[in-house]
């Protein structure tokens, strides 16, 4: 079963992810000086970022008309709804930034030129950040997948405050709904002056 729009996605039919722990070490980790390129032709170290940051990562985003990475991709735990996930933070992204991010990205390990087309034609008014060589994956032991020879991040948001992982959202379903959980929590959990 293959779900051909990118964001009108009947979530009953795609199966939940469940915990498995993947994320539990993340909470209270510092994270490592990595730089990764980002969809507006910076250069992004988290580790060096001062305030509240919000990144929310996934496997890997769909084009419109492209066939999928693997017949299947809709009945892997976890794997369909990047576009959906992606577009809730771009139309909260305002509220997001009045809750107290001081910065949203978008996280996958696909490159940067892929990403770099999928946030111009999302529109989208947050970087991504490409880990295309698994540095910051491996670093801080992310959880992953992997299909059809590529291995890809599984679905979490990180809340980081100067540079340590303050809360993580794992596993994340459905995915259009995580951009709305993280803004629940930044509202309830100020970050400290």
């Amino acid at each position: 079963m293959t779900q051909k729009n990118l964001l009108e996605v009947d979530w009953s039919q795609i199966p939940a992810p469940a915990d498995d722990g993947g994320a539990a070490h993340l909470k209270g980790m510092t994270l490592p000086p990595v730089s990764l390129l980002a969809t507006d032709d910076t250069s992004v170290n988290l580790s060096a970022l001062s305030g509240r940051t919000v990144v929310f990562a996934y496997p890997r985003t769909g084009e419109p008309g492209k066939i999928g990475l693997v017949d299947d991709w809709d009945m892997i735990p976890g794997a369909r709804g990047c576009t959906p996930q992606t577009c809730a933070f771009r139309d909260l992204f305002a509220e997001l930034k009045a809750a107290g991010a001081a910065q949203v990205y978008g996280l996958s390990t696909q490159s940067n030129a892929y990403q770099t087309e999928m946030a111009s034609r999302l529109h989208l008014p947050f970087p991504v950040l490409s880990d295309e060589k698994l540095a910051l994956t491996r670093a801080l032991n992310l959880p992953t997948m992997e299909v059809a020879g590529l291995t890809l991040i599984k679905r979490l948001a990180l809340i980081i405050d100067d540079a340590k992982v303050t809360h993580v959202f794992y596993p994340v379903f459905p995915p259009d709904r995580n951009a709305g959980d993280v803004l629940d929590w930044l509202k309830a959990n100020p970050a400290e002056p």
